[in-house]
């Protein structure tokens, strides 16, 4: 932390690289992955630049004071390593089998993506024992049954994740839904199964700390994911992403959501689809990097 931010090999925050274990409390994983898209790729590119984008992260919270390195050790695992990465459910289960390692070690994982199909194997071993609530930000449920014959795409993993039992419908709330669809299959599974859907015009009628009160009650006390989609961001604040959606969240009311979640019993967290080639000014991943600093808080603070 101490040495300038545009020197040394940029890891994720500036952290040490994760090569015990058992040396760490939280390890940062990056998850290079998108092969289960279904408009843009480019999230397979959103790690590494989400690492360099961190550089300008500091240690200590401008709002909450805290500093989650005197709380935890944490560092950065380094990436997923793919060994059948044209083949989703294959790819599915090396980011499975990564994340098992960590959860069985006992180190709490935040992932960076990645497509958001990555969070169903994520859940597939952190929620193995027990079903989670789930926090899920971003512009769309991604609860379709499936896409072009395909059950797994990056907008079906909270419904298989419903079906599989890893996560708890009913402590399960999903904020700033937005942006028209030519079926309400997903909207609809989603309230149908208990899910708590709060559009982009809920959050703009009851304001953030309501919305983050809502949440809370929703999750309660028993553990919880976060999963955050970057385009839940409105595009003006992080147009680097594959399916963005106009009328989001700005950056300004995303952090004041996340700060507000504080004292959550959080399992883990993911900030997934950081898309960085349709953003050539380098703010999507500076974004992303922010979302992930302010996730890195929480789950210190969760510890």
């Amino acid at each position: 932390m101490s040495a300038p931010r545009y020197m040394e090999i940029p890891t994720f925050m500036r952290a040490p690289l994760v090569d015990d274990l058992t040396d760490f409390d939280i390890a940062m994983i990056g998850v290079p992955y998108d092969g289960a898209v279904t408009n843009r790729p480019g999230a397979r590119h959103g790690p590494r630049e989400i690492r360099n984008a961190s550089s300008m992260m500091r240690s200590i919270n401008p709002s909450t004071r805290v500093n989650p390195y005197e709380l935890c050790r944490i560092g950065d695992g380094g990436d997923v390593a793919f060994t059948r990465a044209y083949d989703i459910e294959g790819a599915h289960a090396d980011i499975e089998a990564r994340f098992s390692v960590i959860h069985l070690a006992g180190v709490t994982a935040l992932a960076a993506g990645g497509d958001h199909s990555i969070s169903l194997p994520i859940l597939r071993a952190l929620a193995s024992e027990q079903p989670v609530g789930l926090i899920h930000i971003d512009a769309h449920t991604d609860t379709w049954d499936e896409f072009m014959g395909s059950p797994y795409s990056h907008g079906t993993p909270f419904r298989r994740a419903t079906e599989e039992g890893l996560i708890d419908p009913k402590r399960t709330v999903q904020i700033g839904i937005r942006g028209a669809q030519n079926s309400s299959e997903g909207w609809d599974y989603s309230a149908a199964s208990g899910m708590r859907v709060l559009f982009m015009e809920d959050v703009t009628r009851m304001g953030i700390d309501a919305v983050a009160d809502e949440a809370r009650r929703i999750v309660g006390e028993a553990p919880t994911y976060l999963s955050f989609d970057i385009d839940s961001l409105d595009p003006a604040f992080a147009p680097g992403t594959g399916t963005p959606e106009v009328g989001g969240l700005t950056t300004v009311e995303s952090l004041a959501l996340l700060r507000k979640l504080r004292g959550l019993h959080l399992v883990g967290a993911d900030l997934v689809e950081v898309a960085p080639a349709y953003d050539p000014s380098g703010t999507t991943a500076l974004v992303g990097a922010t979302i992930m600093y302010e996730l890195l808080c929480l789950l210190a603070e969760s510890q």
